[in-house]
């Protein structure tokens, strides 16, 4: 019971993160995790496990309110979805102890780029992304891999060609589900979802934290939170990094 009450603290922790943000569930629970000595194969497996549930409840929601651009959704699912199961099936072939250092050099990167997505302002509107199909693919190879980075990956770079907003947040939140329900599955096939108190304390908390987490994203300013967040995960991916070598 105490284990479960602690992945149900991480869960909402990182769903309240998500909700106010949009991204970073999955960063911040899998940095958490591997902190906590999870190898990261099952981190990762549990994460995007946790997260099918989330995503599909988000993704149905953008649908529901027109946030979705059906062509980028595809665009982005279809080679997500085949980077994601080959970054899975790689990440449970390989020794864990071996991996985290660098799956941890891998978050610090992505701590630093939320950073940065807080501090720059977005250009013009252009109506046009470019290089769909690679940003979907190398997003769900390192997602599945690093056990999180779809949204501050695919999701900033969207915005940082210019994508509308509304269309570039509500088709990679839908396109996450296919990517991580294939994730999944992957991982299902390969090394098993056994740990369940993990999988169900992260459920319990994202589903606690969904209604905070829409005041949160309502009243506290999102850049403030993006600094917090960004500083936690290179704080906590240091730290792995550093216990690898010593």
């Amino acid at each position: 019971m105490d284990e479960i009450l602690l992945y149900v603290a991480i869960g909402f922790v990182a769903q309240m993160i998500d909700g106010a943000i949009g991204m970073a569930y999955g960063v911040t629970a899998t940095s958490v995790l591997l902190s906590t000595g999870v190898p990261p194969a099952t981190a990762s497996a549990c994460v995007h496990a946790a997260e099918t549930f989330t995503t599909g409840a988000s993704g149905l929601a953008h649908w529901k309110l027109g946030n979705v651009d059906r062509k980028l959704l595809w665009r982005l699912a279809v080679p997500g979805a085949i980077g994601g199961a080959i970054g899975a099936y790689a990440l449970s072939e390989f020794d864990g102890d071996t991996l985290k250092p660098y799956i941890a050099v891998y978050l610090l990167a992505l701590g630093i780029v939320i950073i940065w997505k807080a501090l720059v302002r977005r250009p013009l509107e252009s109506p046009q992304p470019r290089s769909v199909a690679p940003l979907g693919f190398f997003g769900g190879l390192l997602d599945a891999i690093g056990g999180g980075g779809w949204g501050p990956i695919v999701t900033s770079s969207l915005l940082g060609q210019g994508t509308t907003p509304r269309y570039a947040i509500g088709s990679v939140n839908l396109a996450e589900f296919f990517v991580t329900l294939t994730i999944s599955t992957t991982f299902f096939l390969t090394i098993g979802l056994g740990l369940w108190p993990i999988i169900t304390g992260l459920v319990i908390g994202g589903v606690i934290a969904a209604p905070f987490a829409a005041l949160a994203a309502k009243h506290v300013p999102a850049k403030a939170l993006m600094l917090v967040v960004g500083c936690v995960v290179i704080v906590l991916s240091l730290n792995t990094i550093v216990k690898a070598f010593t």
